[in-house]
């Protein structure tokens, strides 16, 4: 049986092979460990990714321990996704996440009022969303830790200003950079390039400021270039009031679902979701919930969409809203 990998996790495998530090491979193992798919051509690789993470947990052990330096742009993952907000001084970068977020940063017409990295949860119906705003790019100030973060989060947005005839070269500067480092922004799955070792990230140009007057003439030009590379989308982060659509669209392009569990015979819990990536089955939502529960899972019942309570497979693949009811040998 092929073993079917994800691009996630093939630009986690990439990024491992990259990488010279222990803590960073065990915290790569670990994500590889969660996100591969379970299935008995699987099996031999994920015996091989323990291994390997137990041998690296060993020598972290023995090695002698330093004192961590502190790094802002060391962020811990939470919530549904991991998106970072990108841009040059005053694009609106920081109006826009307040917007989504609530978290209420310093706004100024000056440049640089975001020195460091904040973040805030995005609520979506259900789920929340990690949204990261970052420190404004200019071409003397590109964070190499910036674009180490950019290569670990799941979305990209590129924040434009739709008013200004600078957007264009601020794109194309953003992008060359970023190539320089063997990342591409494009609207296809993240993954990598085998031949070029270039890893795609997904990302989208949020075209801000869309209140003025002159915008519209920049909107139509950026999807003339670049809507082919990813979506462009047009919104005003000081004028608009409903974000409802656009925290959609983030969600939908995340590639990710929610699968809900019920116990036998009860109700669901709609508050709590699994989240999963497209393309996940029935093992892998068992799999969230406990490792010795998904191996030794019989069947599930199904229900959303065309279903209703359908006996289904441990590989059975699952769309977002489907409803869960596991069953184990007694």
């Amino acid at each position: 049986m092929p073993a079917n990998l994800t691009p996630q996790y093939i630009e986690l495998r990439t990024r491992l092979e990259r990488s010279k530090d222990i803590e960073e491979k065990i915290e790569l193992l670990q994500e590889m460990i969660a996100i591969i798919p379970k299935h008995k051509g699987t099996n031999k690789l994920i015996g091989e990714l323990r291994s390997k993470l137990a041998s690296l947990r060993k020598e972290a052990q023995n090695k002698p321990q330093k004192h961590k330096v502190y790094n802002p742009y060391s962020i811990t993952r939470q919530g549904a996704g991991q998106v970072i907000i990108i841009g040059f001084p005053n694009v609106g970068k920081s109006s826009l996440v307040a917007k989504l977020t609530n978290v209420h940063t310093a706004v100024a017409p000056y440049p640089f009022t975001t020195d460091k990295p904040i973040v805030g949860m995005m609520p979506f119906e259900n789920i929340n969303i990690q949204l990261i705003d970052t420190p404004p790019i200019t071409e003397d100030n590109f964070e190499p830790s910036l674009i180490d973060l950019i290569r670990r989060v799941d979305l990209v947005l590129l924040v434009i200003d739709a008013g200004t005839d600078e957007a264009l070269d601020q794109i194309e500067f953003i992008k060359s950079r970023l190539e320089q480092k063997k990342l591409l922004l494009t609207m296809r799955d993240i993954g990598d390039d085998e031949e070029t070792e270039f890893i795609h990230k997904k990302a989208m140009i949020i075209a801000n400021k869309t209140d003025l007057e002159n915008s519209q003439g920049i909107i139509d030009t950026l999807n003339e270039l670049y809507s082919k590379e990813m979506p462009v989308v047009g919104l005003s982060a000081e004028k608009d009031t409903d974000f409802d659509s656009f925290k959609r669209m983030i969600f939908d392009y995340l590639h990710i679902i929610r699968v809900y569990t019920k116990p036998i015979g009860k109700k669901p819990d709609f508050n709590d979701p699994i989240v999963l990536y497209r393309g996940s089955t029935v093992v892998e939502a068992a799999e969230e919930i406990h490792r010795d529960f998904a191996e030794k899972l019989k069947f599930a019942r199904i229900w959303g969409g065309e279903y209703n309570g359908q006996r289904v497979s441990r590989d059975h693949p699952l769309d977002d809203g489907n409803i869960l009811e596991f069953h184990v040998p007694d």
